[in-house]
């Protein structure tokens, strides 16, 4: 695994005010870790009281207990799979019954680079399951309450630029984000006049220690990924959570349909992200793959 220094998630803290997030309640999806966890220290940071949810309990707890500690905040855990739909409906409805939700982050996702030709119907239905059906799944049970109460909301989804252009060698992924893509945009006019906002963020390169091991088990692979953009670095999870804080909040309250890329201009360089994986060799491939057991 590749080892990396801590994140600064409030960078350009003086960016907003500290209160910008003040008593909203926010609910992150695979909260625990990577981008979902620096999303949520920051939405702490700015006063937000957190609900994250995901697969394993001892990191939820974990990342809990970091943010209390650090801001003072709020923070429950629900372990959960947003694969399974009467888990996420028993989450919302002790969410909704202990007072309300304001927005709901989509972040939990799955990815892992494979030849198209070798994935079984299980493998893609790993990624599809998680990445596709859990936002839609998470956003019907909150819309529901939402509209049934008559009161607003926030839906942000974490995209991916691939989600228009796509890319070779995470097809099921591809597919995935442009669905939620297509979510985003098509509740933006069915709930917008409810008062229920739906916005998206397609990052690029924001390294993650889970998602590197399985989108690019080598270093060499890493770097190039990383320094392929015409700004030569990947983002930092800091700039990223700021621009989360900022489409969830009052301050974009006019921001409805809209995906916004933060990649230093990545895909207008190579819009087949994983494209330069054309170049590994049969024996490369095979040393990527899940070991069984």
């Amino acid at each position: 695994m590749i080892q990396r220094k801590p994140e600064n998630f409030s960078q350009g803290a003086d960016v907003f005010e500290p209160g910008l997030l003040k008593d909203r309640r926010i609910l992150v999806t695979g909260g625990g870790t990577g981008l979902g966890r620096a999303m949520a220290w920051r939405f702490a940071e700015l006063g937000a009281k957190l609900v994250l949810c995901g697969r394993r309990e001892p990191v939820l707890a974990e990342a809990a207990r970091e943010i209390e500690a650090a801001h003072g905040a709020i923070v429950e855990t629900f372990s959960l799979d947003v694969r399974e739909p009467e888990k996420i409906e028993s989450m919302m409805d002790r969410i909704f019954d202990s007072g309300g939700l304001d927005i709901l982050v989509n972040n939990a996702a799955a990815n892992f680079i494979a030849r198209t030709e070798t994935l079984s119907p299980r493998a893609m239905d790993a990624v599809l399951n998680i990445t596709l059906h859990g936002p839609m799944y998470c956003s019907l049970a909150a819309g529901q309450r939402w509209i049934a109460s008559g009161r607003g909301g926030v839906i942000l989804s974490i995209v991916a630029t691939y989600a228009w252009h796509g890319s070779p060698y995470v097809v099921p992924s591809a597919a995935a984000k442009a669905g939620v893509l297509a979510m985003t945009r098509s509740l933006a006019v069915e709930w917008g006049p409810k008062n229920i906002r739906t916005v998206a963020i397609a990052p690029g390169p924001f390294p993650t220690a889970g998602a590197w091991e399985r989108l690019l088990p080598r270093p060499d692979l890493a770097q190039h990924f990383e320094t392929r953009g015409p700004l030569g670095r990947p983002g930092r999870h800091g700039e990223l959570a700021n621009l989360a804080a900022y489409l969830v909040s009052d301050m974009a309250a006019y921001v409805n349909g809209e995906c916004v890329t933060i990649d230093g201009g990545r895909w207008l360089k190579d819009s087949g992200n994983f494209s330069f994986l054309e170049t590994l060799s049969d024996e490369d491939w095979e040393s990527f793959r899940p070991k069984k057991g």
